[in-house]
């Protein structure tokens, strides 16, 4: 059970922090075992609440890191909808790409990650004076969450904060992402020997492990040429430098690191690609580091995932709904064309009693045999995973908040319209044909437009909000991934091929079409290759930097305009910038 993979240690509630710089400031937050700025409970929970920053909206909130990696990219975008979703238009800057320094998300974000970096510092002091049963484990992994945040920070931002943890009066450092990215690589390598193998010493894939460092570690050598020559214009990066340690290229590490994971027997990829991110993933084959999530008195996981692009009317208990909120954009579904067999495209449901839920007028009725739990017997109604397109079918409420049933008994499913704009019917345009091309902005009877994903599974036991699915930060299909980049980047092309033909043919379809595997194909290019990252990792986390590394991100798409090399890392927030002495401006901000 999930309650059993967390570090098995005493909770207590505060109400204030005192952070390590003035920076970070406006967090107004519940934390776990720890008083930062003064004496900490005890190493364990500092440790604790280093892992807790993943979860408490950092990793697992759409407006987190997902917003600053997926909503400025070609795979999702946040418009406003009529009424909705307007916040200043906070939202909908990600996707035009005029955030600036006072951007709510930008600086909500910052403070999150530096958060996380003060935490693990806390973590990193506390044990260190410790006696504690198992120090130089939970030391190492304090330290692997230290660089974890620190390179997201980086990668984000361009800078982050560093205080010596073992120095009561140490200053600030500022790191930046180009010289720094060589060092946080070699502290990473330096932690190996001390971290657990996932499994051993009581861990999970929940805790900062040795295969977690190897995900680490692929990740910083794949993007340090880009953190290396940020505002490159031509984005010719140097991806075949020779590497911070061991032997060949940074592409060569990268083909190192991978391939530990690849082969170590410890994982394999999901024939059923959804299963990575269902209710029932905890422990799945593929997981290697996520945010462990469970719906309990402390937090209660974060459904947002999901929540965030189903309708309002689209309802998996009579209790819970979407919000219409996030969708894919025209580009992105586009080039799925020619794809739409593959099986992490789409994927129908079917019932215990053997009914596909065909999201159409095909399927009428579905069982009520399924009951949400915690839920005092209401019926829940599973949704289609992966890409939702043209008119939805589901369930309606009756005027006493039930759903509609059949006289057998069963859930009536039809046709859907949108909740608030009662006479459009619910139909998923890939086209949006937003009045303003340049503006994310739909009228009230527009609000229906968008293909959305549902990649992820609606956890419908506690509101609308909460959620016991586990977030991969890394999985084996992104992996495997990262490893054909870096064969296609040292021009090893038949080596690329077959990873991704791996991850195609891994992956088979539901029993509706006989569990065929997906199709593999026949030769890879750069924009083959470029298609094949974003059919695996898309609304992952990964997206913006794929798009820089493959120089697109800087190109126009629907409502983004053509932008400058300075928008591949977000600025500073005027708020840090007004207190915080050592910061510089990024450039063009």
């Amino acid at each position: 059970m999930k309650s059993n993979r967390i570090l098995n240690i005493r909770t207590i509630t505060i109400a204030s922090l005192s952070l390590f710089f003035a920076g970070c400031t406006n967090l107004d937050e519940v934390v776990l075992d720890e008083v930062l700025g003064g004496e900490v409970a005890n190493p364990a929970g500092a440790l604790a609440a280093a892992y807790d920053r993943l979860g408490d909206g950092t990793f697992v909130d759409h407006g987190g890191v997902f917003a600053l990696q997926e909503y400025t990219s070609d795979v999702a975008m946040l418009p406003t909808r009529g009424s909705d979703w307007g916040d200043g238009g906070k939202w909908r800057s990600m996707h035009e790409f005029t955030w600036g320094p006072d951007n709510a998300i930008v600086t909500s974000n910052w403070n999150m990650l530096t958060n996380g970096i003060t935490r693990s510092l806390t973590a990193i002091k506390s044990i260190s004076e410790s006696n504690t049963e198992q120090k130089t484990l939970l030391l190492a992994e304090a330290k692997g969450l230290l660089a974890y945040y620190t390179y997201t920070t980086l990668d984000l931002f361009g800078q982050a904060p560093f205080r010596d943890p073992y120095s009561t009066n140490a200053p600030i450092q500022i790191l930046h992402a180009d010289t720094a990215i060589d060092n946080l690589i070699l502290e990473v390598e330096a932690l190996l020997p001390d971290l657990a193998e996932l499994g051993q010493q009581s861990t999970h894939n929940g805790r900062f492990t040795k295969e977690a460092a190897y995900g680490l570690l692929s990740t910083m050598y794949l993007n340090r040429a880009v953190f290396k020559d940020r505002y490159n214009a031509g984005s010719t990066f140097n991806f075949n430098e020779p590497a911070v340690s061991g032997t060949g290229t940074d592409m060569d590490r990268v083909i190192y690191y991978t391939s530990l994971l690849t082969d170590s027997g410890k994982f394999s990829l999901e024939s059923n690609y959804f299963k990575n991110f269902s209710i029932d993933n905890s422990g799945g084959s593929e997981l290697i580091f996520v945010v462990v999530q469970k719906i309990d008195y402390i937090r209660n996981g974060d459904n947002d995932f999901a929540y965030v692009s189903m309708e309002r009317n689209q309802r998996t208990s009579p209790a819970n709904r979407g919000t219409n909120a996030a969708c894919t954009t025209p580009e992105f579904y586009a080039s799925w064309e020619g794809n739409h067999n593959d099986p992490r495209f789409h994927r129908y449901v079917q019932y215990s009693d053997g009914t596909w839920f065909m999201n159409n007028a095909t399927t009428t009725s579905v069982p009520a045999s399924d009951i949400v739990p915690n839920s005092g017997g209401l019926p829940w109604f599973h949704f289609n995973f992966g890409l939702m397109e043209g008119p939805q079918y589901g369930p309606k409420l009756t005027s006493s908040g039930n759903f509609e049933m059949t006289p057998d008994n069963r859930i009536k499913v039809s046709e859907l319209f949108m909740e608030k704009s009662s006479a459009t019917p619910m139909n998923f345009t890939p086209a949006l044909n937003f009045d303003n091309p340049s503006q994310a902005i739909f009228a009230q009877n527009q609000i229906n437009r968008g293909v959305r994903v549902f990649k992820f599974e609606f956890d419908p036991e506690e509101g609308n909000g909460s959620s016991n699915v586990d977030i991969p930060l890394y999985r084996l299909g992104g992996i495997y991934t990262m490893r054909a980049e870096a064969y296609f980047r040292k021009g090893q092309t038949g080596l690329a091929l077959a990873d991704v033909n791996i991850l195609r043919t891994s992956r088979t379809r539901e029993a509706l079409f006989g569990n065929v595997p997906g199709t593999p194909i026949g030769s890879l290019d750069a924009a083959t290759l470029y298609k094949e990252l974003g059919f695996e990792m898309y609304w992952e986390m990964y997206r913006r930097p794929q798009m820089i590394r493959f120089g697109k991100y800087d190109l126009p798409f629907s409502a983004k305009p053509a932008s400058p090399p300075y928008r591949r890392v977000f600025p500073i927030p005027q708020e840090t910038m007004d207190v915080t002495k050592g910061f510089s401006q990024n450039q063009g901000y």
